[in-house]
């Protein structure tokens, strides 16, 4: 079964939004990226915190540029190749092309490999066979 093991939310000031999930839960920060997101965890969820989305960004999502709030959800599934024929048989509307997935990763890095997908209504979310930083 495909478990949800990542949320991500857009915002105008990824380090603030941060800060307060930090102070507010005592979440613990993982890593941030040279792009200014802050990615989190509560030992079981990745929570990243990325910069406004334009519209220039494949996976804009259904609420458009400079939006504030969720953004989309990340499905870790047991085969990337079965979750995606599965996506393409319900109409799913396939955002990004993954290739390498069978790539080795170097020594000592997490691989986080994530194809980005929407539903009827738009919504985006990732499928990884990998998973996430920071979840169980």
């Amino acid at each position: 079964m495909a478990r949800i093991k990542h949320i991500a939310l857009t915002t105008g000031n990824p380090d603030e939004v941060a800060a307060f999930y930090k102070a507010a839960f005592g979440w613990k920060e993982i890593r941030r990226s040279p792009s200014g997101a802050v990615f989190l965890t509560d030992g079981a969820i990745n929570l990243a915190i990325l910069n406004w989305k334009t519209d220039q960004d494949a996976d804009v999502g259904a609420n458009g540029p400079n939006y504030s709030g969720i953004h989309h959800f990340g499905v870790e599934v047991d085969d990337l190749g079965d979750a995606s024929r599965q996506l393409e048989a319900a109409q799913g509307k396939r955002l990004t092309q993954k290739e390498g997935i069978d790539a080795p990763l170097p020594s000592g890095r997490h691989r986080n490999f994530e194809m980005k997908w929407a539903g009827p209504d738009e919504v985006v979310f990732d499928i990884s066979h990998t998973g996430w930083d920071g979840t169980s």
